[in-house]
């Protein structure tokens, strides 16, 4: 969505997470981490989590601003992606990789194998609860994460908030303004992307 926002057109490859092609030797060749998204550059420098790719994408193509424009702005965005990531997300993987058949002994990303703790999913509905929450109340009182502008910090969100569903989490029911801004997001053309 980053990518589609900017306008972008860069080469890529779709890896298939749920036939395990993420741990095939020619993918950990390219990212021993075994996670996705993973961006080589021109120079050849492989940058494997999502805010060094938006942030490398930014300083590359700085418009439109995606990252904020301001000190404020910036420290804005990169706070709240933080709070998506550090909170929603891993609050929805906990409920879905220690509950779903799918991911037995794979409840962790990466190469090595982690048993499921059905504990961690009760914990993690919990957390989405909380996170959701919160998000709630801060979209009463800006049309967007971050402030005035749609930044990573919403591509972020919206991700999260479309990926809760994989655990039958409705997370804009009784939340009006996460949901309002929900179907303003997904709106977007780079929603489709």
């Amino acid at each position: 969505m980053f990518i589609a926002e900017k306008g972008l057109d860069i080469p890529n490859t779709q890896i298939d997470l749920g036939s395990d092609e993420q741990l095939k030797p020619e993918f950990l060749a390219i990212n021993p981490d075994a996670t996705v998204p993973a961006l080589e550059t021109d120079e050849g420098v492989l940058l494997s989590e999502t805010v060094a790719i938006a942030h490398y994408l930014e300083q590359l193509c700085p418009e439109p601003p995606l990252m904020g424009e301001t000190p404020t702005e910036q420290a804005l965005v990169l706070m709240w992606n933080n709070i998506v990531e550090q909170q929603g997300m891993i609050a929805v993987a906990e409920a879905f990789r220690n509950s779903s058949d799918f991911f037995k002994n794979r409840a962790i990303p990466g190469p090595i194998n982690h048993a499921q703790i059905p504990e961690l999913a009760d914990r993690g509905r919990r957390r989405m609860d909380q996170f959701f929450d919160r998000v709630n109340q801060r979209l009463q009182d800006s049309p967007f994460l971050a402030g005035n502008n749609y930044t990573l910090a919403d591509i972020s969100l919206l991700a999260i908030t479309d990926f809760s569903r994989v655990t039958k989490y409705r997370a804009t029911n009784d939340r009006p303004a996460l949901a309002q801004w929900h179907a303003n997001a997904s709106a977007r053309p780079s929603a489709k992307a």
